[in-house]
């Protein structure tokens, strides 16, 4: 098969969550597994952009709305990450540094979708699935199948939507409707979410399948999912969960070239204490006391906001017993507390505020504890991380936290979880995570060796997706491949 991967995101060219690690990593295990994924996305200015080789494979043009605007199609010329990567550039408007973050978000990401439907309808072959993910790439299973430029060239071939997160959807007034293609307007419908046009919406309307990035999640949002609730509970029966994997080349404590001392689980203790050792004379934390660390986005959604009171009140409740960490950055409040709390709790918390990649490496290498409070977390990439690295994650039991942690208090368990996202319900895991560390060695030594042989690789997780794939398919075309 030859899978087209759509997404605003794309690691390591360009990443803001874990939408970039998602679709820069699947389509290298789907290409290992004998079929042809590429993937679209994007040009920005980022620093991958310029520290390869590109070539240009196509050039065109498109109406968003009154506007005519060209666009050019380059290719990665080397084949480094282990797919074919293609960077869409709209002069103006997708070349710019950051992903996303601009008033005029809409119109870029809408002017992407549109050239990326004129280039495929101009391929000499079709795709034989084409794999939109989340809101940014959302009306590409309209366009494709509904605007009369596109549906005689697109409208037969399969699409599917992955939900990364559900409640950004990327909804935009009827006031901007030319910038839709020409279409029958009986299909008007197939746009709009509460009188407005709802990309996501319109994808789980329009796609031949949906999945999201865990079951747990997928079972949420019948219930919960920012007012399309009502729309996935009809959509069931079209729709499916299929937990994230992790690239384990990537993330390898074995050889991981961002931390101080490579380790395997039989080598955990020492090599986890080097790093943390590491990471304590780089923050001036103790190593001797367990450190608890928080490694996202400063946002409410991860329930960051909580941090401040339930770091402080756990400081004061345990008289100094843990050492904090934290890496991230986004509401300006929430940052502002943390650097506060530098100097307020000094040896006992820091924090490093924006985005670092080797110091979330060493940062799951040294810590003993990560803690994941969320309030949504469809997938959750990071406790996946820490178990690679024998850190014992700390989880709200959510979305994919819930699929896959399992209390240290239940049979086989390695984890700590809290029901709810409150300063309470943090305090109290700290307290779990220090009692673990300082009374139960032996256990909390099996649970590190334990965690480091769980294998949340993208190999089966591929295979799930290859799977869905086939199912879309012509039984000709099947046995083809």
């Amino acid at each position: 098969m030859e899978i087209i991967h759509v997404s605003a995101e794309c690691y390591p060219m360009a990443k803001a969550g874990g939408l970039g690690d998602v679709v820069g990593a699947l389509p290298k295990y789907q290409n290992e597994l004998g079929h042809v994924a590429k993937v679209v996305m994007p040009m920005y200015r980022t620093k991958f952009l310029y520290q390869n080789e590109w070539e240009l494979v196509h050039e065109g043009g498109q109406a968003l709305g009154n506007e005519w605007f060209k666009y050019s199609v380059i290719k990665e010329k080397t084949n480094k990450l282990g797919f074919d990567l293609y960077l869409v550039d709209i002069n103006g408007k997708l070349d710019r540094e950051r992903i996303y973050g601009y008033d005029d978000d809409t119109e870029r990401f809408v002017a992407f979708q549109l050239a990326v439907c004129d280039w495929l309808s101009r391929w000499q072959h079709k795709p034989d699935i084409v794999h939109c993910h989340d809101h940014q790439t959302g009306l590409v299973p309209f366009m494709m199948r509904h605007a009369y430029a596109f549906r005689y060239q697109l409208g037969n071939v399969p699409t599917v939507f992955t939900v990364h997160n559900g409640e950004y959807q990327g909804q935009f007034g009827w006031d901007k409707y030319y910038y839709i293609p020409a279409y029958d307007s009986w299909n008007r419908g197939l746009l709009d979410w509460d009188n407005a046009i709802n990309p996501m919406a319109s994808a789980v309307k329009c796609a031949w399948k949906v999945t999201t990035v865990s079951p747990s999640y997928m079972d949420e949002l019948k219930h919960s999912a920012n007012g399309l609730h009502n729309l996935f509970e009809y959509e069931k029966g079209k729709s499916i969960g299929i937990i994230n994997g992790i690239d384990n080349e990537v993330w390898d404590p074995e050889t991981d070239s961002f931390i101080v001392k490579n380790y395997n689980k039989e080598l955990v203790e020492k090599g986890k204490d080097k790093n943390k050792l590491e990471l304590a004379g780089q923050f001036g934390l103790d190593p001797e006391k367990p450190l608890i660390t928080f490694i996202g986005r400063l946002v409410g959604e991860k329930a960051a906001d909580l941090l401040p009171d339930a770091i402080s009140q756990s400081v004061y409740q345990y008289q100094g017993k843990a050492n904090f960490l934290i890496l991230g950055s986004g509401d300006p409040w929430i940052e502002e507390q943390l650097s506060h709390m530098n100097q307020r709790f000094k040896g006992y918390f820091n924090s490093y505020i924006g985005y670092n990649e080797g110091l979330s490496h060493l940062m799951y290498a040294g810590s003993d504890f990560l803690l994941m409070p969320s309030r949504v977390e469809p997938c959750g990439l990071n406790q996946l991380y820490a178990l690679r690295y024998g850190t014992v994650p700390m989880v709200r039991n959510i979305g994919g936290l819930k699929d896959t942690v399992v209390d240290y208090g239940d049979k086989d368990g390695f984890g700590i979880k809290m029901e709810q996202s409150s300063v309470g319900d943090i305090a109290y895991s700290v307290g779990r995570a220090i009692d673990l560390y300082n009374n139960k060695h032996d256990l909390y030594n099996a649970m590190r060796e334990k965690m480091m042989t769980i294998d949340h690789g993208w190999d089966m997780s591929a295979k799930q997706y290859l799977g869905l794939y086939e199912s879309l398919l012509p039984t000709n075309k099947i046995s083809e491949d």
